[in-house]
Order: structure tokens, then C-alpha cells, then sequence
């Protein structure tokens, strides 16, 4: 490199300086500036000195190395080539050379290359003035950068890029809904019906285009708007949190500003997208539904939280949409009376603050979210104070979700209290629970109640997995709180399938299978004497139930080695009680009878107990005889799984009933079986079931006789 070129390399050093304070002269002249120059000495001297520090006394300034400084990109006002001229807000025209810049120079308006500033000169607005020692270039500097998010009062260190992306959506929509806008202004001029003509001479009505337009009259129909605007919220919906955000605060301002043009005109014959009126609050209820939860799902920066309900605050709502005026005031997660409830330390939600009562009261999307966030943290205890002290204005809904109280309960392992919040309302002025749950909730009720296993998720569902949550009731428990869940409630009481569930489950062990299915138990017939004293004992119990008076089952009976038995020995008290007074409400009894699974014994008793009344029996068996009519494939299929010695239990049950219609059950299965040989490739073992138990030699009548007689004969002759 040649002697000039060199001279012309090094012409600046950068020195920066440790005294903030400026104390002389020198340094108060370059306060303000990013660079200070240094005039070199020649080259020769340099050489000489060169092993030396330079040292200067009078600013404590040590340099001990000299480098040609690079020239980084500079506000223009920082420039070092150009002089720069300071006013406070002078817009008209460029000071000085304050227009003249470097390779280097940036707006400070814009944040770019001055070169690229399409207001570097402009009058009126100068961007080649501006510094950051003015108030006014501050603020422009900020509105710049910020653009249509100025509005929402954010800092610049407050806006990331998905405020950014959400404001330039904003801008864009704020365009088009003002060409939308307009246009809804204009309106659309309509012919009336046809007029009768007054001119002379005089034409056919409608034909007279003079008559015509002194009728014709303009309608503002904001469909138009309306459908923009939905189609801005579908795409907000689609956006990250503080983007959407944005995006429904601004719309919800733009629409505010909303006039009707035609006030005095009614609105009755447009549709709802059509009148502004309709219109709005539709909308607004569509915005602000949404912000409320995203205000309690999404966690955004307290600040920020703040700002979004300000801003809300200070849009001027029409008076069509005065109902909105506080609807986002959503307390934060650490409000002090929600914080209090959440950790059980107010179970009423309510306090008082300088002598007025307050109340933990929130719209339903804001309860809804925050059971659905904290039901996604499986904050299960949290869930139940919530609901349990909360008020809502929809009342309805805010019943639907506190009865799901009792599942939150047993997601924590405490079953007696869900079952005595299935049985007792949060307040007076509500109904239990129990008076709300289906026959499949009730199912699973039970089923967790004898396991101690629940879903894993968080609905009331018997498919897909289980997981312990805690200790299964005792049977004495279980039988107590089930029967005093039916016994609530008509609608589960008159249902077959709520009893055969009940049956199931008594009549099943604690563990579930792999898949989440009870295992059955096929329980040995217990004394006679043992039943006798059950059913005895059961009477008193059903009717205790029944009058909500609260009882004990005997120890001596539900808590022996046979309480498995002295449960199912009840269970068929009950059902043979239900039928008595509800048979003609039920739709089907033999999902009963299949509950009882291999336990015939117990199901024997059931018939046994009905033949004391013969138009209870006789009401039964039609019912029974239909379900098997109605269901012959679904027990063709259930008679595969469990083999010819159920099928040939079950056929034997029925058809050495003493009641002629109960057999009639036993030989409409016989039939069944007859005409569907194919599919049951077990028939011929069920044949050597019926000779090897000697069904062929028992007194069962003419009929029956002649029916397993001739099924046997039909398979010996194979």
C-alpha cells in the first residue's frame, strides 16, 4: 500500500472516553456525539513513539493503540462529516445542511438509510431535522415505528414481532373497511312497488318514470361490512395470541365509530348482517367473547394484560352496545379474592372491603376458560372451589359445568365426597346432581367406585384408558350412595340399563382389566338361611332409602366373607322392588337379566320373587320375550363368547320356572337357536348339556317335553 493511500485510510481514531461527567470545555463540545476525532501526527513521529503510551494529563486519556476508524451507520444528527443543526420541532424545511448526509446516515424517523427517506425534505414534515434531544421527534419516531399499534399505548420495547404481524393485519383491514364503509354510506337507491301515475297524460302504473323517482328511496345495508369484518375475526382466530389480540381490539374501535345513516328508519324488515343496529353488537359479543378468554388463557405480560383492557376501556361504544362497557374487566389469576378460593381459604367467594360486600362474580366464557386452564394443569381440588364459589350471569351453564364437580372429586382419590356432591346441590336454590346424569355417567360412577380408577382424561367416559386415582368405597358404601343416586332421580330409576349396571358392578371384582373393563366373578350359591336373613334385612334398608333417612347395612351380613353375595342378594330386592312399581316404564329387561352374568343363582331368585304377583311375571316375560325377538343377532354373538354351558344355564333357568309364560322365554331361546344352526357352531355340545343334566327326564310339561325333545333328536340323528 503506497504512502497516499495509507494517508488517505487513516484520517479518524476512535477514542472513547471514561469521563461521564465533561468537566472542561472540550468535552462539553462533544457531548451528544457517537464519534470523536483525533488528528494524527505524522508517520515518522508515530514510528518513534510507538513503543510509548500517549498520555494526556489534563483528560486522564491513555492512548495506547491507533487504528483508522471504519464509519458504522449513524442517526443523521450523530454525522461527523455533515454539521448538524438542533431545533425542537422546526418541520418546514431543511436547517442548514441537515439535508446533506454520508454513505453512513440514518433517519431517525424512519429507521433507515436517509437515502431511502421518502420524507427527507418533505415540507411539513422534514425527517432531516429530527434528533432525539426533542419531545416532538421522539414521539414521531415512536408513531413511525409503532404505526396503527401507536394507538394501543405500547412502548417500542413492548412490541415483538407478533404485535408487529397483528398491527400491519390491523392496517391493512382499517383500509379496506373504510372503502366498505363508504360505500355503506352511499347506500343503494331501490324502485318502490309500482305507483299509480298522476301525470298527464296519464301512463300505467310503474310505467311513468317521472312517478318513479320521486318514490325511490336509498337503503344502507351493512351486510357488506359485516361480512369483512367477519372474515378479519376468522382470520384473527387463526393468528397467535397477542396478534389476535390486536386484531379484535381494533375492529372492535373501528365498528364503534359506526353511524347509521338512516336513524329514523326502522331496521324490522332488514336481516340481522343488514342493520347496523343487529349488526354490531353481534359482532362485539363475537370479539369480546374471545378476548375475555384469551385474557385468562393466554399469559400475556402483566403490562400488556393492563394496556389490551385500557384501551378497550377508551373506545366510545354507540348505545347499541352499552352492554359491553365492562365486559373486559377480567380479574388477573393473582386477584387476591381468586387467589383466596383457589387455595380453599374462602369457600363462599365473597369478602368485604370497607364495609360493601364483594362477590368472586365472572361472565361464562371467562369461567369456562379458567376451568379449562386449570383442568389442563389437572388442578382438579382448584376446579371444585372455583365452581363451587363462583357466580355467573348464565346460570344454566354455570349448572352444566358444576355437575362435573363429583368426576373432578374422584380425579383427586376423595369418592365420598363426589358422592355426596352427586346427591346434594352447591345451593339451595339448585337440584342434585343425580337429577341430571345419564344412565352412561351413572356407569361410570359406579365402576369408579368399585375400582378406584378413573379416565384419564377429563370427561365422563367409560372408553380409553384408567389410572388409579385412589382406594375403591367399601360394598356396604357403594350399595348405600349408588341406590340413593337412583332413587333421587325418576328418569335413572325407571332406566334398565342404570339397574344392570348396578348388578354388573356388584357382581364384579376391584380390578380392571388391561383395557379398562371389569372383571366379573361367578359367585357359588350361598345358604338359604344366608338369603333368607339378606331379604329380610333388605326390606327395611329400600325403604329407608327410598325416604332419604340415613341407615347402616347389618356388618353381620355386608361385611362378613359373603358380602359379595349379600350385595347381589339386595341388588335383586331392589330390582324386584322397581318392578312392582315401574315395569310398565321400562324399555328393556334383558339387559338386566345379562347383567347378572354366570350368577344364576341370584337371577333364579329374581323370578322366583316375581311369581308372587302373576301380572308382574307375565309383564315381565312379554318384555323379556321382545328384547330377545328385537336382539336375536346381538345374542347369537353373546352366546359365542360365553359358550354352550351358559346358554344351556340360562335355557335350563327359564324353562324350569313353575310360571307356563317364563318358560315360553326358554323355548323362544330353544327356537332361536334352531333356526339359526349355522351360526352356532356350539349347538351340539349345548345337546350333550341338555342329556348329561337330565333336562329330558325333568317334569316340564307337555310342551317344553316336546321342544328338547326334539331339539336333542334333531342333533343325535347328525
Amino acid at each position: 500500500m503506497g504512502p497516499s493511500e495509507k494517508e488517505e485510510e487513516e484520517q479518524n481514531v476512535i477514542v472513547i472516553s471514561d469521563d461521564d461527567d465533561g468537566g472542561d470545555e472540550e468535552v462539553e463540545n462533544t457531548q451528544g456525539s457517537s464519534v470523536l476525532c483525533v488528528e494524527l501526527q505524522d508517520e515518522s513521529h508515530l514510528e518513534e513513539k510507538k513503543p510509548e503510551e500517549i498520555v494526556d494529563e489534563k483528560e486522564d486519556l491513555v492512548v495506547t493503540y491507533c487504528k483508522q476508524a471504519n464509519v458504522m451507520p449513524h442517526a443523521r444528527y450523530d454525522c461527523n462529516v455533515h454539521p448538524f443543526e438542533r431545533t425542537e420541532c422546526d418541520t418546514c424545511s431543511p436547517l442548514g445542511t441537515n439535508n446533506v448526509i454520508c454513505d453512513q446516515c440514518y433517519c431517525y424517523i424512519c429507521d433507515k438509510p436517509a437515502a431511502e427517506c421518502q420524507h427527507w425534505t418533505t415540507p411539513s414534515l422534514c425527517h432531516c431535522n429530527a434528533h432525539n434531544k426533542s419531545s416532538f421527534w421522539k414521539s414521531q419516531r415512536n408513531l413511525a415505528l409503532t404505526g396503527v399499534l401507536a394507538m394501543f399505548n405500547l412502548e417500542l420495547l413492548d412490541i415483538d414481532t407478533e404485535l408487529r404481524h397483528g398491527g400491519d393485519l390491523l392496517e391493512k383491514f382499517i383500509r379496506e373497511l373504510s372503502v366498505a364503509y363508504n360505500m355503506y354510506l352511499i347506500g343503494e337507491w331501490i324502485s318502490p312497488p309500482a305507483q299509480e301515475c298522476f301525470c298527464v297524460p296519464k301512463l300505467p302504473p310503474g310505467q311513468c318514470d317521472s312517478c318513479r323517482s320521486q318514490h325511490m328511496e336509498v337503503v344502507h345495508k351493512y351486510s357488506g361490512v359485516f361480512e369483512l369484518v367477519a372474515r378479519f375475526l376468522n382470520q384473527a382466530e387463526q393468528e397467535s395470541p397477542k396478534a389476535a389480540a390486536i386484531m379484535l381490539l381494533g375492529a372492535a374501535k373501528q365498528i364503534a365509530l359506526h353511524k347509521d345513516p338512516a336513524l329514523l328508519r326502522s331496521c324490522q324488515n332488514l336481516g340481522h348482517t343488514a342493520s347496523l343496529r343487529i349488526a354490531v353488537p353481534f359482532l362485539f359479543q363475537r370479539i369480546t367473547t374471545r378476548l375475555q378468554r384469551m385474557l385468562v388463557l393466554c399469559d400475556f405480560p402483566k403490562t400488556l394484560y393492563e394496556k389490551f383492557i385500557q384501551f378497550f376501556q377508551s373506545i366510545s361504544l354507540p348505545c347499541h352496545c352499552h352492554a359491553f362497557t365492562n365486559c373486559l374487566n377480567v380479574v388477573p389469576w393473582d386477584h387476591m379474592l381468586l387467589t383466596t378460593v383457589l387455595k380453599g381459604q374462602n369457600t363462599t367467594g365473597q369478602r368485604r372491603l370497607k364495609g360493601r360486600k364483594m362477590y368472586l362474580w365472572e361472565a361464562l366464557p371467562v369461567v369456562e376458560a379458567r376451568v379449562e386452564k386449570l383442568l389442563d394443569k389437572k388442578k382438579y381440588k382448584e376446579v371444585v372451589r372455583y365452581l363451587r364459589a363462583v357466580k355467573c350471569d348464565d346460570n344454566q351453564r354455570l349448572r352444566d359445568l358444576r355437575d362435573m364437580i363429583p368426576f373432578y372429586l374422584c380425579k383427586t382419590g376423595d369418592f365420598m365426597d363426589a358422592t355426596h356432591s352427586l346427591l346434594f346441590p352447591v345451593n339451595s336454590l339448585a337440584c342434585c346432581s343425580a337429577c341430571r346424569i345419564t344412565p352412561c355417567q351413572f356407569k361410570v360412577y359406579l365402576k369408579i367406585f368399585r375400582t378406584g380408577c378413573v379416565p384419564s382424561g377429563n370427561d365422563i367416559v367409560e372408553t380409553g384408558p384408567w389410572v388409579s386415582a385412589g382406594t375403591p368405597l367399601r360394598s356396604s358404601v357403594l350399595i348405600k350412595q349408588a341406590l340413593k343416586v337412583l332413587y333421587s332421580s325418576k328418569a335413572l330409576c325407571r332406566n334398565a340399563k342404570c339397574w344392570s349396571s348396578f348388578i354388573m358392578v356388584l357382581g364384579s371384582s376391584n380390578f380392571l382389566e388391561k383395557r379398562g373393563h371389569l372383571l366379573p366373578l361367578t359367585l357359588e350359591e350361598p345358604p338359604l338361611a344366608f338369603q333368607a336373613k339378606v331379604l329380610v334385612a333388605s326390606n327395611s334398608v329400600l325403604e329407608d332409602l327410598k325416604a332419604r333417612v340415613n341407615v347402616s347395612l347389618p356388618p353381620a351380613l355386608f361385611s362378613a366373607q359373603l358380602h359379595h353375595e349379600a350385595s347381589l342378594i339386595l341388588a335383586v330386592q331392589a330390582v324386584q322392588q322397581m318392578l312392582c312399581y315401574d315395569l310398565f316404564h321400562l324399555t328393556s329387561f334383558l339387559e338386566i337379566v345379562l347383567a347378572f352374568g354366570k350368577n344364576f343363582w341370584a337371577l333364579r331368585m329374581l323370578l322366583d320373587q316375581l311369581s308372587c304377583e302373576d301380572h308382574i311375571l307375565c309383564g315381565t316375560a312379554n318384555l323379556l320375550l321382545r328384547d330377545l325377538n328385537r336382539e336375536k343377532g346381538t345374542m347369537l354373538s353373546v352366546w359365542q363368547n360365553l359358550g354352550p354351558k351358559y346358554v344351556g344355564d340360562f335355557v335350563c333357568l327359564f324353562l324350569t320356572c313353575r310360571h307356563q309364560r317364563m318358560q315360553s322365554v326358554g323355548l323362544f331361546t330353544l327356537n332361536i337357536i334352531i333356526d339359526n344352526l349355522p351360526l352356532c357352531p356350539w349347538a351340539q355340545q349345548l345337546c350333550t348339556f341338555f342329556r348329561d343334566s337330565g333336562l329330558k327326564q325333568l317334569p316340564l310339561g307337555t310342551t317344553v317335553h316336546h321342544e328338547v325333545s326334539k331339539f336333542i333328536t334333531a342333533f343325535e340323528k347328525l
